[in-house]
């Protein structure tokens, strides 16, 4: 066996007695645990107040009387406010870095018994945390004839070692990860160990969390779903805020996310708190991270670290404190290297950084979601619509096939699963149905595949999103006219062919250049694409 050292406060009520034989029928905490027969200490660090010196002391010697064998080390240790939770933890976290703890050479055991309240929870705590590298010792008095030996129990606080909490741990844990999941029994191993890494960082962090993935991959519900977990764990009281930073665009961002005083521009009638101090004390996600400004990147950063930010035309700070959850389908690493993402901002964001898999990477999860799906519909129209077997199995074939690209991933899927249910009023959908659909999302994504062949060479990805659909067929028709002209001139006199009729004077290549201006391109970069 280790030798074993006990570290315990004195205690001045339970451990105070008179002076003579009457104090053996008397239980004493400090002492008692020297006189258990089944439990030999080498060694009693004794912490104690200046005030109760002489009071130590004494106990000290009586503990040398019934184990000669322990050796009783006292230890000074005065506190300003007993009470003061604030310092008795520093104080006791200094003495736990200080101590020269030897955990494999000798066992701990730490008196919880004895001290204030608040020295008891602060052992606890260190306990816990491992800095006090030991189990927590209790003692109590023998019920019945006074008697000074008492009894004593060991906790360890590892609960991988109890069977009953490590099961019930991990049920929870489950419950939690389905919970993030909208109870969809999903099959992927990989979305399933990411989701798990997220529940437990959910549940025990409160640092930034960075999502990372294609339009559509369930960002934006995974990030609520979070918020909905820690709330009922009662981790965050206030609100959930959600932010698509690609709507925010120019000063207007500055006045949403930090807010305003009343006068600070032109149309700032009254004041506004702004998005960080709607989420004080809850979460707030910020979608589409990458698209906001350097300026706004540099105050978010602030806020994040400290707290605090400036709202726009104040003179004095203001405090938020919430969680964020920042969500982008943008390569972060290549903007930063870019120079239009601050390096200290995703450094900030880093820690912990989770990459959704787009739909078409988690076939194996159409099923599933599929009947997710269904039920989405039943709940928001108020009918419940099914498959029939042949239909079902055909839907499923196609949409797991290698042919399906999902280039809208879960929200596609949803849309073919309302299409499907709104187009079966007798609330069976039936092969004819599903061949319709197949057809309509074949010459979708071959609409989308055609666009992207076009546009995908001079735009980005994150570009090519932001433009409408029905701007996206005139700015490619505009594209290829302009690739099969070689000049702004020529190209002009095509696409403006009717109405230049209609004017006195006409600078074709002018309007042209003008309306390519809107999306960032001009004639060199389409002819070199």
């Amino acid at each position: 066996m280790k030798p074993l050292t006990v570290i315990g406060f004195l205690g001045s009520t339970l451990d105070a007695a008179k002076f003579g034989p009457s104090r053996w029928n008397k239980w004493r905490p400090s002492v008692s645990i020297c006189m258990q027969e089944d439990l030999r200490v080498d060694r009693f660090i004794l912490l104690h107040g200046g005030y109760h010196r002489r009071l130590a002391e004494f106990v000290m010697d009586d503990i040398r009387d019934v184990s000669p064998e322990t050796e009783v080390v006292p230890h000074l240790l005065d506190f300003d406010d007993p009470w003061d939770f604030e310092e008795v933890y520093g104080k006791l976290l200094d003495f736990a870095r200080d101590f020269p703890f030897d955990p494999e050479t000798q066992d701990y055991l730490i008196h919880i018994t004895t001290g204030t309240h608040v020295a008891q929870i602060c052992l606890f705590l260190l306990t816990e945390a491992r800095y006090l590298p030991g189990r927590l010792l209790q003692t109590q008095p023998q019920r019945g004839a006074p008697q000074p030996v008492g009894t004593w129990s060991a906790i360890d606080l590892d609960l991988s070692r109890y069977d009953s909490i490590a099961t019930r741990f991990a049920e929870a844990s489950a419950e939690s990860a389905s919970f993030l999941k909208s109870g969809i029994e999903t099959r992927n191993p990989a979305f399933n160990r990411m989701i798990e890494e997220i529940e437990q960082v959910a549940m025990r962090s409160r640092a930034p969390v960075l999502l990372m993935g294609p339009t559509g991959a369930g960002k934006s519900q995974l990030a609520r779903k979070i918020y909905e977990l820690k709330k009922l764990r009662h981790q965050v009281r206030g609100a959930f805020v959600e932010v698509n930073c690609a709507t925010l665009k120019g000063d207007s961002a500055m006045s949403a996310l930090f807010g305003h005083h009343r006068g600070a521009f032109t149309g700032a009638i009254q004041d506004r708190p702004g998005l960080l101090r709607t989420a004080d004390k809850g979460l707030l996600f910020l979608d589409e991270i990458g698209e906001l400004g350097l300026d706004e990147q540099a105050m978010i950063l602030r806020a994040i670290e400290d707290g605090r930010f400036l709202p726009v035309g104040a003179d004095k700070e203001a405090a938020s404190d919430f969680q964020l959850i920042a969500g982008t389908n943008r390569d972060l690493v290549g903007e930063v290297a870019a120079g239009r993402f601050r390096e200290d901002l995703f450094a900030r964001l880093n820690l912990w950084t989770f990459s959704l898999p787009g739909l078409a990477q988690r076939r194996e999860d159409i099923a599933p979601n599929l009947d997710f799906e269904l039920e989405r519909f039943a709940e928001r129209e108020g009918t419940r619509v099914t498959f029939n077997k042949e239909a079902r199995e055909r839907y499923l074939r196609f949409a797991a096939g290698g042919d399906a690209p999902w280039h809208g991933n879960f929200r596609d899927l949803a849309a073919s699963v309302t299409r499907m249910a709104t187009l079966s009023p007798a609330g069976r959908i039936d092969a004819e149905a599903v061949a319709l659909e197949i057809s309509r999302l074949r010459a979708l994504w071959s609409g989308a595949k055609g666009e992207e062949d076009l546009l995908g060479r001079l735009l980005s990805g994150d570009a090519l999103e932001r433009i409408d659909p029905f701007d996206r067929v005139q700015l490619a028709y505009t594209v290829a006219v302009c690739r099969s002209s070689g000049s702004l001139s020529a190209a002009g006199r095509k696409l403006f062919s009717v109405s230049r009729e209609q004017r006195k004077s006409t600078n074709d290549a002018d309007r042209l250049r003008k309306y390519l201006a809107r999306f960032d391109l001009d004639l060199p970069a389409i002819l070199a694409a």
